[in-house]
């Protein structure tokens, strides 16, 4: 990954929400405490629970912004959107637009004992514009002389977030001996999809040991029901990536195994300059309060924001969490919704064992 920061002094903006979501951002917590994974945090608390977004009339989310401007890095608890069209709205269309995220990043992960559809094995990463398309498109109709009804939609998209979307695709694919696979339609969208493989095709250019295989979107969908088991990125345009990063994830067995990152990059280095990590799941509010919710996406995302610290001690930490999690998942230790008994603090509290352990020893093989 592309490193951030490199100093002692890691901040890291904690944004609390609501529900299970507030339960489980704090579980997280737990396996990020230095006195697990040996490296200190400055974690900078921002409430950002419904109440309080209405209190502040999102004042606050915007604080928890700019405080990610200016440290890299955030991790985000899930947050209630409340129905009323009039009210504050889900902060994440907030937050992405204030650190300027044009990146949205989900990987589907085999999990031990899981049956996955489709042949899949090795990760899948969907790389995703967070902006444009057809979300924030503008919509309207009219009625024809005819009595019929017409709707509209004009949706744009810009060159600078394909060229995120396309390079990073090509550098994540490097880091992990993955092949950059699928795309748009651009046969059918020259102008406007066009744009998205023209940049696609530029960073292949600029990444030649990168597997590059051009799908169209259609046949994206298609072949991934015969995946050969490799791991595979897969760029896409923002309605594309909404869909098909449930689609894969689901192919996964579940949505448990994968955090989602938003990012932000600086424009001319295109290295990634802010990232913003959370679990892709809502607040189920059925489950607050129960200790049964599962805090495995929520403790992955807490992992990957130690990969973007330019640290040896950050890197061997997040390893040991990825590690810690899925052998926990392959020894059987699990919460109800894959199929064990293990509360919410049991499953994080066996990971915290195992972190622990993992990096005693690797210490003193290092020695």
């Amino acid at each position: 990954m592309s490193a951030l920061l490199n100093s002692n002094a890691h901040t890291v903006v904690i944004m609390h929400g609501d529900q299970t979501g507030e339960e489980l951002l704090l579980e997280a917590l737990r396996v990020l405490d230095s006195e697990v994974i040996g490296l200190n945090l400055d974690f900078q608390d921002f409430d950002l629970s419904l109440d309080n977004r209405r209190a502040t009339n999102n004042g606050i989310v915007r604080e928890a912004a700019a405080a990610m401007k200016e440290s890299g890095m955030g991790l985000k608890a899930a947050t209630i959107t409340p129905p009323e069209s009039n009210s504050v709205g889900s902060p994440n269309a907030i937050l992405r637009e204030e650190i300027n995220g044009t990146v949205i990043l989900r990987t589907g992960k085999r999990i031990p004992g899981v049956r996955p559809v489709g042949g899949v094995h090795d990760p899948i990463s969907i790389v995703r514009m967070a902006v444009g398309d057809a979300y924030g498109a503008k919509e309207w109709r009219e009625t024809t002389e005819g009595g019929d009804e017409l709707g509209y939609r004009t949706s744009s998209i810009s060159r600078k977030v394909c060229r995120d979307v396309a390079e990073f695709s090509f550098q994540l694919a490097e880091r992990t001996g993955a092949r950059v696979f699928g795309g748009p339609k651009y046969t059918v969208s020259p102008v406007y999809e066009g744009m998205f493989k023209e940049e696609m095709d530029s960073a292949a250019q600029r990444h030649p040991d990168v597997a590059y295989e051009p799908q169209l979107i259609d046949a994206t969908l298609a072949l991934l029901m015969r995946s050969d088991g490799h791991a595979l990125v897969i760029p896409t345009l923002n309605r594309d990536g909404d869909l098909v990063s449930d689609l894969v994830l689901q192919m996964f067995g579940s949505i448990a195994a994968s955090e989602s990152q938003v990012l932000a990059f600086d424009d001319d280095t295109l290295q990634v300059k802010v990232v913003m990590a959370e679990a892709p799941h809502g607040t189920a509010p059925a489950l607050e309060g129960k200790n049964i919710a599962n805090p495995m996406a929520m403790i992955l995302a807490g992992a990957s924001i130690l990969s973007y610290i330019q640290n040896p001690k950050a890197d061997r930490a997040s390893r040991a969490i990825y590690e810690s999690v899925f052998e926990a998942i392959h020894d059987g230790e699990t919460t109800t919704d894959l199929g064990g008994r293990m509360s919410t603090t049991e499953f994080t509290d066996g990971v915290i064992k195992r972190v622990k352990a993992k990096l005693e020893v690797w210490k003193g093989l290092r020695s």
